[in-house]
């Protein structure tokens, strides 16, 4: 199946900021997907162009409960804690239920939505998502307050912040206008690397 559709790159920044023309989003920390949805059938696609094979009751419940025929939404696979916190380590050794944390979309009932400001997109994204309980997730923003919310992510021991323009369009062509900036005392960043040594396959979870 052809994917037509590439993920927003993100670049990178060590300092926090606030502006009145950028949006700050909390960074989920997952597996970064796509969802193709048509025909109520979905499909969840990595950057690298892989349909994730082990996530059938996830692309299930994405199926069943997102109100519209087609779209295609950018987010990240999660699990949670009880407390509402990714656990990456939870995700690679599938030890819990997984959700899909949707903070844009590209397509919408055949219409491509890329060139829309940001944030028109994620007001057609929020009105999409089902009501709670479910295992689709809007990833909610505050506007202009990007040292506020990077405290508390630091605070809450959170991977970090994503920074996006307000008006930006979803264009890779032209750059990114998004800006990751990561949580230096993250705790859960110790022994990452080990996940993904030569011994052990990534490609063998997926």
């Amino acid at each position: 199946m052809f994917f037509p559709y590439q993920p927003m790159p993100l670049a990178r920044r060590t300092l926090s900021f606030s502006h009145p023309d950028w949006l700050f989003e909390i960074k989920h920390d997952g597996f970064r997907a796509l969802a193709y949805v048509q025909a109520r059938q979905c499909r969840l696609v990595s950057r690298k162009g892989y349909v994730y094979k082990r996530f059938q009751e996830l692309t299930e419940q994405i199926e069943a409960s997102l109100n519209a025929q087609s779209a295609v939404l950018d987010g990240e696979i999660v699990c949670l804690d009880k407390n509402g916190k990714s656990q990456f380590k939870s995700l690679m050794y599938r030890r819990g239920e997984s959700y899909f944390y949707a903070f844009d979309i590209l397509q919408l009932d055949g219409r491509d939505l890329r060139s829309l400001p940001l944030h028109a997109r994620k007001q057609k994204l929020k009105r999409l998502i089902p009501r709670q309980p479910s295992a689709l997730l809007y990833v909610d923003h505050i506007e202009q307050h990007g040292e506020r919310l990077f405290h508390l992510a630091c605070r809450e021991d959170l991977e970090g912040i994503v920074a996006k323009l307000r008006n930006g369009a979803y264009d890779r062509q032209h750059g990114t206008s998004w800006i990751k900036i990561k949580n230096p005392g993250y705790t859960q960043i110790v022994g990452r690397q080990e996940l993904f040594e030569p011994t052990f396959s990534f490609l063998k979870v997926l």
